[in-house]
């Protein structure tokens, strides 16, 4: 059976299950269409990384992005339906080719690098891998204000730190683990026993120091959004409250991450989408 670019990245985002996706719900159709293809590049990106085991040949993947996404930004038709659907969208949504290298950069610090030394280290893979996404969503969304692009950022950062609290475990089987060294050091973890699932009160103490970052990093985007973008910027707010009701989550279990994949039910992550659409914020 045939497909079309659009039915490809739709089914790409849908199958994901993330939480990016109940927010994508709520939009008008031609900014539903741009995030989704938008979201479906991040994904196919990202899979690289993730389900290659040989590091030469994800990095002959991402360097094929990398020249897909010249080519299809120089005028050239391109081969991935994740591109054809996505490229209408890019001179509406002022989605440059700088952007969709970005996020591929960030996936291929995870073919370089499986450690950071330090929080500021730490940020410059967030800023890759979310912030830039946050930026390009923002656009999306109807960004009118420049300093939308800031909490976009903000915002981003406190997703992907979320993210490094619920995959610790996961990342640890696959060799990699995102806690800063220093701060590992910090409350006397190592990193065997992250890598072999040793909880300790060690580690829910260097753990509640990783979320009570993640919500400092949630307020202070949140004071950043411009009240002239914050109707069209529901959609990231959404996000926002699914994200943090994860965080929460696992801290009232305890950080048991090293084990299992905490997560929120699709019926909770679509109910916390509806609330923050009548509420607003």
């Amino acid at each position: 059976m045939t497909t079309t670019p659009e039915h490809y990245v739709q089914e790409k985002a849908a199958k994901s299950g993330s939480s990016f996706y109940y927010a994508f719900l709520f939009l008008p159709p031609p900014r539903r269409a741009a995030i989704t293809a938008f979201y479906a590049f991040c994904r196919e990106v990202d899979d690289v990384v993730d389900e290659t085991s040989d590091v030469g040949v994800a990095a002959t993947k991402l360097a094929w992005w990398r020249s897909e996404v010249a080519k299809a930004f120089a005028g050239q038709p391109s081969q991935h339906p994740v591109l054809q659907a996505l490229m209408p969208h890019a001179p509406l949504y002022n989605i440059t080719a700088a952007h969709l290298h970005a996020v591929i950069d960030g996936c291929e610090m995870d073919l370089q690098q499986s450690r950071y030394l330090d929080f500021p280290g730490l940020q410059r893979y967030c800023h890759l891998v979310a912030g830039i996404v946050g930026e390009v969503a923002a656009s999306i969304f109807g960004q009118t204000d420049p300093q939308t692009t800031t909490y976009a950022h903000k915002m981003g950062l406190a997703f992907q730190l979320t993210n490094i609290i619920r995959d610790v475990g996961d990342d640890a089987r696959r060799g990699r683990i995102y806690l800063p060294v220093n701060e590992l050091k910090q409350f006397d973890v190592k990193a065997n026993e992250v890598l072999n699932r040793g909880y300790s009160e060690r580690f829910t103490a260097l753990m509640k120091f990783q979320a009570d970052r993640a919500h400092r990093t949630y307020d202070e985007a949140l004071a950043l959004l411009p009240d002239a973008d914050r109707r069209a910027q529901k959609p990231g707010l959404m996000m926002a409250n699914i994200y943090r009701t994860l965080l929460r989550e696992i801290e009232a279990n305890q950080f048991q991450v090293l084990h299992q994949r905490i997560s929120l039910t699709p019926v909770r992550k679509l109910w916390i989408a509806m609330q923050t659409n009548w509420r607003g914020r």
